[in-house]
């Protein structure tokens, strides 16, 4: 054999290896769980994207034939199970796994606890907006955050420098990926702090879920929010969102649209300014030209050319307007005394003073009619009162007693019948200018008469 027949090429070795692998049964029908990371969905309808473990990762490729019939949307950080076959991508000698089929398998662990932190931190407050701080329109200086390597320093560097050059920039250097860099970005963050930037610039460029975790870091979030400084985040790429976008002041769609939103561009300044001068300047002129044509009219007006004939002028003016303010003065007088001698006219027709006697001779006579109505009232009750008193004066008992009679008690008791009487009883007569007390001897039926000898009654 040649011995150059024994190289082969590697298109050949990757044709072979590939035709191996085609050709293994239990390559072909392959079920797989895993974790999807790095998800893109092309504009074609095919869906590129990771599948991995604890310990390795498969690239995978679901083609738009196969991925129509999905009843949910793939996403990064999600738990799936997959079904379809190895083979290798030629044209970089890599397998992958072509996945027929996919179905939801829970979320992923890190995807997980990313929605818990992040529901746990929004209910304290952290990603409220009346937290968020206003940037500072012409900022002196500016830290940022970041790797000292790669494109990101240098995109916010570019674009400050091109915008607003008078601005400096500190770099905090910080890994943005790996086991030290949420320690590291904490310790970045309270030193840019500070420092007294004017404000804060915090980013990477884009990766999965894994890549980008170190500004989902509770540490790392917890530091940003109590940051004095104002925080632009700048994670990823438009697509990528972290929990450092949500509590810092704005969020950034790239590194370069930080540095944007950091910065004012001197250059639209400058043009705002040179606007705002050349319409100053114009509405000036305009000013100028029209005080100019009010001075021209009021040099070339009557006043200024002939004083004195004008003067002369305002004086006959003056005199005139003295006359007509006279006339209008006796006009005006003249009218008020003629209602004033109307209303003298009106009232002496009125007369007053012989009402007023009318009046009071009224007065007297309801005076006098009153007084004899009283006195006759009051003799109506003189003598109805004698007439009482003369009826309560026959009623009395002690009148009685005064013409002679009596008025017989048993046992403080009044004795108004015989019958009540027993013979031996002590009675107390009494008289009007006393009492005696009497033994009853003898009873009888013989009633009193003025006459006795008309009595007839018996004993």
């Amino acid at each position: 054999m040649n011995p150059e027949q024994r190289y082969l090429s590697v298109t050949q070795l990757t044709r072979q290896i590939k035709g191996l692998i085609d050709k293994s049964p239990l390559l072909n029908d392959v079920f797989l769980r895993g974790e999807i990371s790095n998800f893109k969905h092309h504009s074609r309808g095919h869906m590129y994207f990771t599948i991995k473990d604890e310990k390795a990762r498969v690239s995978a490729v679901m083609f738009a034939g196969n991925n129509r019939a999905l009843r949910f949307r793939p996403e990064s950080g999600m738990k799936v199970l997959v079904r379809g076959n190895v083979s290798v991508y030629e044209p970089y000698g890599q397998y992958q796994l072509y996945v027929r089929m996919m179905e939801p398998d829970g979320i992923g662990q890190l995807y997980l606890a990313y929605e818990q932190l992040k529901k746990k931190l929004d209910s304290e407050g952290l990603f409220h907006a009346s937290r968020k701080r206003p940037l500072p329109n012409f900022p002196d200086h500016i830290g940022v955050i970041t790797s000292k390597t790669g494109a990101v320093i240098r995109d916010i560097y570019t674009t400050v420098k091109r915008r607003y050059p008078q601005a400096s920039i500190s770099l905090y250097p910080v890994a943005v990926q790996g086991p030290e860099a949420a320690p590291g970005i904490v310790r970045a963050l309270k030193q840019a702090n500070e420092d007294g930037n004017d404000v804060l610039i915090a980013g990477r460029g884009g990766g999965s879920i894994e890549d980008l975790w170190a500004f989902n870091d509770e540490q790392v979030v917890r530091t940003a929010a109590a940051l004095s400084t104002p925080l632009i985040s700048a994670v990823g790429h438009e697509t990528d969102v972290t929990l450092m976008d949500f509590v810092a002041d704005i969020r950034a769609a790239t590194p370069t649209a930080a540095a944007e939103i950091a910065v004012p561009s001197l250059i639209e300044w400058q043009q705002k300014i040179a606007t705002q001068k050349t319409r100053l300047q114009q509405i000036m002129q305009q000013i100028i030209n029209a005080r100019k044509e009010k001075l021209a009219y009021m040099k070339n007006a009557y006043a200024f050319r002939y004083p004195e004939q004008l003067l002369k002028q305002k004086e006959q003016e003056l005199d005139r307007n003295l006359d007509q303010l006279h006339r209008a003065m006796q006009t005006r007088m003249q009218m008020q005394r003629q209602q004033v001698n109307e209303q003298r006219r009106r009232i002496a027709s009125l007369k007053p003073t012989h009402l007023l006697e009318q009046k009071r001779k009224l007065l007297e006579t309801d005076t006098k009619q009153l007084e004899g109505n009283f006195q006759r009232l009051l003799a109506d009750k003189a003598n109805r009162y004698e007439r009482l008193l003369e009826k309560l004066t026959l009623l009395n008992p002690m009148e009685t007693l005064k013409r002679g009679y009596t008025v017989a008690y048993r046992d403080e008791q009044l004795v108004k019948t015989v019958e009540a009487v027993d013979l031996e009883d002590e009675l107390r007569l009494y008289f009007q200018d006393g009492y005696v007390k009497a033994e009853v001897t003898e009873k009888g039926t013989e009633t009193f008469v003025a006459d006795k000898g008309d009595a007839t009654g018996g004993r």
